[in-house]
C-alpha cells in the first residue's frame, strides 16, 4: 500500500512547532504558522528545518505591473469615486460624505463595514 504525503508547512520562511510529543500515545500535537493546533500521527515522517527563502516577506514590488502579475488588483477609495459609485463619494472638496459629516464607513452598497456592525450569520439564542 502506497503512503500518501501530506505537506502541512510549505510556505517561504515558515515552520511548525511540536507542542506535545507523546511517549505512550500515537498522536503528536503541533502548532502551525496560522496558530491552529493539530494532532498528527507520531509515526509520520517529517523533515525538520525552516522552509527556505526567509526574505520573501521583505521583497518589494518593482512596478505597478508586478502586483498585477501576482493577481493583486488596485483598490480605489470610496471618497475618490463619483457620487453614483459609492456612499462616501461626491461633495465639494475633500469630504467623507456629501450630506452629513461623520458618516460611518460603509461598503459600496451602503451597508456599514465597521463600528461593530455584525456581518456574519448571527448566533441563535438559547
Amino acid at each position: 500500500m502506497a503512503a500518501t504525503m501530506v505537506y502541512l508547512v510549505r510556505a517561504a520562511s515558515t515552520s511548525a512547532k511540536i507542542l506535545k510529543e507523546p511517549f505512550a500515545a500515537k498522536l503528536c500535537l503541533i502548532r502551525l504558522p496560522s496558530g491552529v493546533e493539530k494532532l498528527i500521527d507520531s509515526r509520520c515522517r517529517a523533515t525538520i528545518r525552516v522552509v527556505s527563502n526567509p526574505e520573501h516577506a521583505t521583497k518589494k514590488l518593482r512596478k505597478a505591473g508586478h502586483s498585477r502579475w501576482l493577481r493583486i488588483r488596485s483598490t480605489v477609495r470610496g471618497v475618490a469615486m463619483n457620487p453614483v459609485d459609492h456612499p462616501h463619494s461626491g461633495g465639494e472638496g475633500k469630504s467623507k460624505s456629501s450630506g452629513c459629516r461623520g458618516r460611518v464607513s460603509t461598503s459600496s452598497w451602503g451597508k456599514p463595514s465597521k463600528s461593530g456592525y455584525k456581518t456574519g450569520p448571527l448566533k441563535k439564542r438559547k
